[in-house]
């Protein structure tokens, strides 16, 4: 399979003042997939304009054609199934089917305390996403759900006509821990992941291409636990966030190798960051766009 190239804009700017024409941009220069992040704020975000992803994707699907469009990722944090369904077949409908839903189980940040709760443990946080995904997914394909769980209930929840994507639009699951990779196992189109966060500040890149070397096998693990052949999954690299993340976008040849090293490890789809000036997603606008034109052409 040929690797494929997307990027994510994350929904800080109005849409008449850069929103629109970001996203017009990326289709233009031939991007797989515009993703956006599902938050409510984020990080150095926080005290300053964002807005929410489905409305953006929404608008998104409104002024472009071909390209793909998806969250990384949304998550139980502040969704509930019923009503997360609801808005992904609407926005699936708008789209013509071009919808992607990322999905992991969260984090402690803003979005863990914005509803007014504590912030769940990592086993609360694991038990939720095992509930919801299978949840969202009968949501997603039968004309009407009902359902009590531990977390979550539905009554008699009506999704007719349900998505243009059959059975339903994919799910790009995140995931490094067992019981994640067996829900993208068992329910994934898709597998996502940023690495190995411990390497994050003092790690290296070659230690980070092992640790990824080291997630891709326990994919495998989950894959053959159900039955699953591994390459019906995309694996989706979602960069930033690596030891090299810094040097990456700097030219098509830094990009080029960067690529190319994790497509040899089994990677369909490599992510990258819209570039957004004083943030830990600075890089250069030409460079970028260079990347986007160019850098498949000598990988693929």
């Amino acid at each position: 399979m040929s690797l494929r190239l997307s990027t994510v804009i994350l929904p800080y700017r109005r849409w008449s003042e850069g929103g629109r024409s970001t996203w017009t941009r990326a289709e233009q220069l031939g991007f797989h997939t515009a993703y956006t992040y599902d938050h409510l704020s984020w990080r150095s975000f926080r005290d300053g304009p964002w807005f929410g992803a489905v409305p953006t994707l929404t608008a998104a699907a409104g002024v472009t054609e071909r390209l793909r469009l998806g969250t990384l990722v949304t998550s139980p944090n502040f969704r509930h199934p019923v009503t997360l369904a609801k808005e992904l077949i609407t926005l699936d409908d708008i789209s013509g089917g071009r919808i992607t839903l990322g999905i992991g189980a969260g984090g402690t940040g803003f979005d863990a305390t914005a509803l007014g709760q504590e912030p769940w443990s990592p086993r609360e946080r694991a038990d939720r996403l095992a509930e919801f995904v299978p949840l969202l997914d009968r949501l997603l394909t039968e004309d009407a759900v009902s359902y009590e769980g531990r977390f979550y209930s539905a009554g008699e929840a009506r999704n007719i006509p349900g998505c243009v994507q059959r059975p339903r639009l994919p799910f790009a699951v995140a995931a490094t821990g067992p019981r994640g990779l067996r829900l993208a196992a068992r329910h994934g189109q898709a597998w996502v992941t940023t690495g190995d966060p411990k390497l994050y500040e003092t790690g290296t890149p070659e230690q980070s291409v092992e640790a990824l070397r080291g997630q891709m096998g326990k994919l495998s693990e989950a894959c053959a636990a159900v039955g699953r052949d591994m390459a019906e999954l995309d694996k989706i690299l979602l960069t930033g966030f690596t030891p090299d993340r810094g040097t990456l976008l700097q030219s098509v040849d830094a990009f080029v190798d960067f690529a190319g090293r994790h497509r040899d490890l089994g990677f369909t789809e490599i992510v990258i960051h819209w570039p957004i000036p004083d943030s830990d997603f600075a890089a250069d606008e030409k460079a970028f766009e260079q990347i986007a034109m160019d850098g498949l052409a000598q990988l693929n």
